[in-house]
């Protein structure tokens, strides 16, 4: 069976492009973006719109969205791209482009779609709190993970010299999501994001602004105003939130391309503590990404948020401040697949009284 890529999306739709960047039309009503003066085209993938920077070759396309490149096809305004011109040929403005594989007989359900990028894992893991980058660096092969939450920070002047965290991070591998984290404002975590940007890491952010410190529960009011000017300018905008259903809605209005809520306090540890909230946002929310991150303590936190629905998890203290952060990390990974199978497996009924489930025919009186 020949399917096309977006169909192992998890959600029923998936986002509507990678930017909400002012567009113009030209003569010939294809639209053309601007960033910052850095002219990007709009196209249909897969029957989605998106945009991306403008010149793009097949082979650019495909590693721009994350998307394979082995037994694949490309089919460009409804004409197959032969594989020997992938790298020669352009995608241009107004373009319907459709990448396909082969699936066996029914939906795959493999990969984490963000934004129209794939990623292999549904763990996401930080890069704080470790004894040290060696051992943060042998907790990320083992998680499996293939994304990366990084904290924007001043360079300390009086640091002694030496290899950086980044070193510590196989980019080839592994992408960078700059965060902002212990931002107090809205301008405050628009600030940081733009630096994170400038720096070379990512136009993706996860976006934190704090509300009240003992907690670190999220300003729901400032993290929707910071999302919609980050998205204004290309951004693509990971929002770590409550667990309230109005607020999602307000910061998918906003154009996140993610909904993180919190299943208990940053770094407590606790475990999921809103289940019902959690299965409530499963229920309702569908146009993207649902990301439990904050709260876990141990695997199965983990297996109990993706059995509720997420699609992803993400953390960091969990495995960090584990007696055996390697050890850790390839627990989560188990967990987090183990959770994901058994939601769409799904659990059977419960039940107030007991069930037999040997069979009583036969039985010796």
């Amino acid at each position: 069976m020949i399917s096309t890529t977006n169909q192992i999306n998890d959600y029923s739709n998936p986002p509507s492009g990678l930017s909400t960047a002012k567009t113009a039309r030209t003569r010939d009503s294809k639209r053309v973006c601007y960033h910052f003066g850095l002219m990007t085209i709009e196209i249909r993938l897969n029957g989605e719109p998106q945009a991306l920077p403008a010149d793009l070759t097949v082979i650019q396309l495909l590693e721009h969205f994350g998307l394979p490149k082995e037994r694949v096809a490309v089919e460009r305004n409804r004409a197959i791209v032969p594989r020997a011109n992938w790298e020669s040929e352009s995608v241009k403005s107004g373009d319907e482009v459709e990448v396909v594989h082969f699936v066996g007989g029914g939906e795959k359900d493999a990969l984490l779609v963000i934004a129209g990028k794939a990623f292999q894992s549904r763990l996401l893991v930080g890069t704080g709190k470790y004894p040290s980058h060696a051992v943060m660096k042998e907790a990320h092969e083992r998680s499996g993970a293939d994304m990366v939450t990084v904290a924007v920070r001043r360079i300390d002047l009086k640091a002694a010299k030496g290899q950086s965290l980044l070193d510590y991070i196989d980019r080839s591998r592994i992408m960078i999501l700059p965060n902002t984290a212990a931002c107090y404002t809205a301008d405050d975590a628009v600030r940081t994001a733009r630096l994170g940007r400038e720096a070379g890491l990512s136009n993706w952010v996860k976006l934190e602004v704090i509300g009240d410190e003992q907690t670190l529960f999220p300003d729901t009011a400032a993290l929707i105003e910071a999302t919609k000017i980050l998205v204004k300018e290309g951004f693509i905008v990971l929002p770590y939130t409550n667990d309230d259903l109005v607020v999602a809605r307000r910061l998918i209005d906003a154009g996140a391309s993610a909904i993180m809520p919190l299943g208990a306090p940053i770094g407590s540890g606790m475990g999921i503590q809103n289940v019902p909230a959690i299965r409530i946002l499963r229920e309702r929310i569908t146009e993207v990404p649902l990301i439990v991150d904050a709260g876990v303590g141990t695997a199965s936190d983990a297996a109990l948020a993706m059995e509720l629905g997420a699609d992803g998890v993400l953390m960091n203290s969990a495995i960090a401040g584990s007696g055996d952060p390697g050890a850790m990390a390839e627990a989560m990974k188990y967990a987090v697949a183990a959770g994901r199978l058994a939601f769409k497996a799904g659990r059977i009924q419960r039940r107030l009284y007991a069930s037999a489930s040997s069979p009583l025919d036969g039985l010796i009186r």
